[in-house]
């Protein structure tokens, strides 16, 4: 098992009705698979959205390995009006 910080702007923190989350999860999980679990916790307020995802402070391919202690952003489209 492994602890992952998730750090929560604009829409992610909407829909998840926070700004940071520590999850424990299994060893190995990839980014992916963390943005399907988000989506999950998020009851549909993120479909349809797009994330880009970065990884201790830097952007990253899809489906990159997590290691403990790593804080991932999921960032949305930038928004204006």
């Amino acid at each position: 098992m492994m602890k992952i910080k998730i750090k929560c702007f604009s829409q992610v923190k909407y829909a998840l009705e926070t700004d940071e989350l520590i999850l424990e999860l299994e060893s190995g999980i990839t980014t992916d698979a963390l943005q399907n679990v988000i989506r999950e916790k998020a009851n549909g307020k993120l479909d349809g959205i797009s994330l880009r995802v970065a990884v201790n402070q830097k952007y990253v391919k899809a489906n990159t390995n997590l290691k403990d202690g790593d804080e991932v952003v999921f960032i949305p489209p930038v928004q204006g009006g």
